[in-house]
């Protein structure tokens, strides 16, 4: 199974009007959580879950919920989780009149811009990205007038409007394959990709393509230091390090495998080592251990401030009162469009 999309068609919750009693619901919800939240804790849950399950079937609605997500959400209420290229194809594909995006906001956009007619909510508005804040759309412009001729590689991790300045766009998990394919289409050995300094440098380097960078970078993964690992193979000998692409290249380099939140993912499923660290956002290894059993895990942790901002009640209270609405400028929304959907082309 490719544990970088998991997808429930039914809910495992009797239909609204049933009569079944506050406790069995409970337990049909825990039997999803079970063994990575205590029975106490999910006690104070239960509420806000059934109510959850109840507001989706009477909005004809669908939460999305990113993989560094905790995991009452991740494994208990979200009807479809994975990585931001996951969930992208997922809101173009979904059926439903409401997509609840568990994460930050650039994602509730990418889903926006995508379903231009649904409801596109998000918990809490205050769920931003230090990548997307490091970048605005005349600073895309500036930089094409620098580089006249070069195609601009953006990381969906950033706003609509930069999307809209952008040739194409690309995730963590296929930035390889998309800057090699745009570099072919143009005839072009560099690009300018932004925001992300690292991803772009980590990205050149297993390449060969120039890169023409911006100083954007993640406030989870840039903390992560070579001391780090180094640590942490002393404290677990032979364990396997596995690094997002969006930490430093020496940090990469030093670790034993590098990819996207889908890319550690299958590695751990597919490869299942005996042990594992992995250097990205602490939910991440809450989320994949409970699918892997099996594997040992080193857990160091770097909370995402933005991420965690996304919590059970706030899902609960943005299906109630329908907020917070993301809504994108047409004009925008058309031209960031064209970007998001050549990246998924590709």
């Amino acid at each position: 199974m490719n544990y970088a999309l998991a997808t429930r068609t039914t809910s495992l919750l009797p239909p609204p009007q049933s009569t079944t009693p506050r406790l069995a619901q409970a337990a049909v919800l825990y039997s999803r959580v079970r063994g990575q939240i205590p029975k106490l804790e999910w006690d104070s849950f239960a509420d806000d879950a059934i109510a959850i399950e109840r507001l989706k079937g009477e909005h004809d609605a669908i939460v999305l919920a990113h993989n560094y997500q905790t995991p009452e959400i991740f494994h208990g209420v979200a009807d479809i989780v994975g990585d931001s290229l996951a969930l992208a194809r997922e809101a173009e594909k979904t059926s439903a009149s409401v997509i609840v995006l568990a994460g930050v906001h650039f994602m509730a956009e990418t889903a926006k811009i995508l379903n231009p007619s649904k409801t596109v909510l998000i918990p809490d508005v205050r769920a931003g990205c230090s990548l997307a804040d490091s970048i605005t759309a005349a600073d895309v412009r500036a930089l094409k007038a620098a580089h006249p001729g070069v195609p601009v590689v953006t990381y969906v991790n950033t706003s609509a409007e930069v999307k809209a300045e952008t040739d194409v766009c690309c995730t963590s998990g296929n930035a390889k394959k998309v800057v090699e394919a745009i570099t072919r289409e143009w005839g072009v050995d560099r690009v300018i990709m932004i925001p992300d300094k690292y991803l772009a440098a980590n990205i050149g380097a297993e390449t060969g393509i120039e890169m023409i960078t911006w100083d954007g970078a993640c406030e989870v993964h840039e903390r992560f230091t070579p001391a780090d690992i180094a640590e942490y193979r002393e404290a677990m000998p032979g364990v396997a390090v596995l690094a997002h692409p969006e930490c430093p290249p020496e940090v990469v380099a030093a670790a034993d495998y590098s990819g996207s939140t889908a890319g550690i993912a299958d590695y751990i499923s597919l490869r299942r080592p005996a042990k594992a660290v992995l250097i990205t956002e602490c939910s991440m290894a809450d989320n994949i251990a409970a699918l892997n059993p099996r594997t040992e895990f080193l857990r160091p942790c770097n909370l995402c401030p933005h991420m965690k901002r996304i919590t059970l009640g706030g899902i609960r209270r943005s299906l109630e009162t329908m907020t917070f609405e993301v809504l994108v400028d047409p004009a925008v929304a058309s031209r960031a469009r064209l970007a998001v959907e050549r990246m998924l082309a590709i």
